[in-house]
Order: C-alpha cells, then structure tokens, then sequence
C-alpha cells in the first residue's frame, strides 16, 4: 500500500508540474519579441564570456532575436551582479554567471550591492568543470611538489594571480593546505592574469580550463596539477593537486543563468527552455568538448537549492583559508 501511495503521489506531483509549467508557458507566448542582454561579470575571452556567446548564438538561432552578450568585468563580478539585480524583470536582461557572484563572493565581502539569492530568480545551470595550476613553461618547477619546494624555501618570494574569487580561492586553499606564503596579486579578469603570467610578472594561478587549456596545449604555459578530484581528459597525463600531494585539496566552478527577482514564473520557464536546448546545440557542444567543461541544467529549484549548499560550502572553504572579508 505504501508504495502505492508513493507511486499515486509521484504520478500527481509530475502531472502537477507538467500542468504547471504548460500553464506557464502559455502565458508568455511572445517572449522573446526583442533583443535579449546576456551581462557577463568577467572580460571577453573569460570562460563565462565563452559559454555565454555559445549559448547566446543558439538561442538567437531558436528565436530570430539577437542575443547581445554585454561584458561587465570587475570588482569580482559585483558591478554585472548588481545591475542585472536592478534590470527590469521582463527576461530581456539575462545575468550568465559563476559561483564567484552567487556563493565566493558572500564570504569574501563584508557588505555586497546585491543579495545573491533574493535579488534573482534561478532559470537553470549551464555547465560546471575544474580549474587547473600553471607556471610559464619555462619555469624551473615541473611538478607541484616543486612549487611547493620553493615556495617554503622563499616565503613571500612567489606569486600567484587571479581574476576572479574562484581562481583567488583556489589559490589560497593551495596556500592553506600546501603550508606555503604565496603572495596573491588580484586582476580584473583571468585573462588579464593570464597574460601577465605569460609575461613573468607572476609566478603561478589556479585558471579554470576554459581559459588555461589554449596555452597549455600551445606550449607556453605548464599544468602542474588538476583543482578537482578526478584527472581531465585533456590533461590526462596532469595529476590532481590532491594526487601530487596537497592533500585534500578540491575545488570546482559553474556556470548558470539567473533573472530579476521581479521575473514571471512564465518567463523563467520559457527562457529555461531556450537555454535547455541551447546547452545541447554544436556550438554548446564544442565548447564543453574543448574546454573540458561539463553541460549541468537544472529546474530552477535544483539550482536554488545547489546554490545555497555551495554557499555553505565556499564560506567553509573560505574561511579555512584565512580569508578576511574585504
């Protein structure tokens, strides 16, 4: 009888939700009828600008409206946050963001000009991968026991940049756990990072692949050590930082889409259902493939709710790290 009713009651709650949803849709039968504005926290060429313009040209494809992808770097990704908080919660301001915006930055923060969880309506996540350490290839360090070597044996000598909290991050736990002071030097953008590493202003940085991976296979940077706890396809010959002896060492990022808190419920479910299929299009596709990267959607409860166990999860992580709130 018990699993009758079980069964009776599952059966209710998807009819429910299927009702639901159709009734949802039905209600915004013209969105979109315009251009749509993607704000992304972080510069041109950044992994989230990356996924963003993968998904913008399928959904311009789906629907016959351009898909504007407007970049907003800086300040951790707080000057997009906040603007995409104060849009119009009509769907035509969409914000394609990261964990920096929605859980890092809560904790590295004392005071944000936006709330991350009641300021936005969740739509659905786009993708999650991990993150990779490197050194110029010409570095004298081939392994990250070697970084580490000398890290200890000239604190405060070495460097590591970030242009983001969830590089920044990354980097202080590798601080934190690998018993080293590394100095961190902040940047606008992961790029920007990127390009001054390449220059021999800084020593080291935890990227995600998205924007590590095209220097790496060219030649002219080293991937030390994997951020997650299982190796990358594309680096399958490169150990985890918890592999080559950081022990416990794990930390990840992911992409998703949020709206205005003032957003219809049948506007979220429409555009999450552009956003779906857009995931799974050639040019979403390419991109997951060559940057290591999974597709991740979600319902916007799922992603409401992964959100808050990732807060919960950063702070940890955090404040293990000895981060301060700025």
């Amino acid at each position: 009888m018990n699993k009758l009713m079980s069964r009776l009651a599952s059966a209710t709650a998807f009819w429910a939700t299927l009702v639901s949803t159709g009734a949802a849709l039905a209600q915004a039968p013209d969105y979109p009828n315009r251009p749509i504005t993607f704000l992304v926290p972080f510069a041109a060429g950044s992994a989230t600008d990356q996924i963003a313009r993968a998904i913008a040209h399928s959904v311009t494809t789906q629907t016959r409206q351009p898909v504007i992808v407007d970049n907003r770097g800086g300040a951790s990704g707080l000057i997009a946050a906040q603007e995409a908080a104060r849009a119009a919660g009509d769907g035509y301001t969409v914000l394609i963001t990261t964990n920096t915006t929605q859980t890092a930055n809560p904790h590295l923060f004392k005071k944000l000009p936006y709330d991350p969880e009641k300021d936005f309506r969740p739509v659905t996540g786009l993708g999650r991968g991990g993150q990779v350490l490197v050194v110029r290839a010409d570095a004298p360090y081939r392994t990250v026991a070697d970084l580490v070597a000398r890290a200890r044996a000239e604190p405060g000598r070495l460097s590591f940049g970030a242009g983001n909290s969830s590089s920044r991050v990354a980097g202080k736990l590798f601080k934190q756990l690998s018993r080293t002071d590394i100095l961190y030097v902040p940047y606008k953008s992961n790029p920007n990072a990127i390009t001054d590493l390449l220059g021999g202003q800084i020593d080291s940085m935890v990227v995600d692949t998205i924007t590590g991976l095209p220097h790496i296979e060219s030649g002219k940077l080293r991937a030390l050590g994997v951020s997650t706890t299982r190796r990358l396809a594309r680096l399958a010959g490169t150990p985890t930082i918890d592999e080559a002896g950081v022990k416990g060492y794990d930390i990840g990022y992911w992409f998703a889409a949020y709206l205005p808190a003032a957003a219809s419920p049948a506007v979220v479910e429409k555009l999450r259902a552009l956003l779906i299929d857009a995931t799974r299009s050639p040019q979403a596709k390419s991109f997951f493939d060559a940057t290591g990267t999974e597709a991740w959607t979600t319902t916007p409860q799922e992603l409401a709710q992964f959100q808050a166990q990732d807060s919960r999860k950063w702070g940890g992580v955090i404040r293990a790290a000895g981060i301060q709130p700025e």
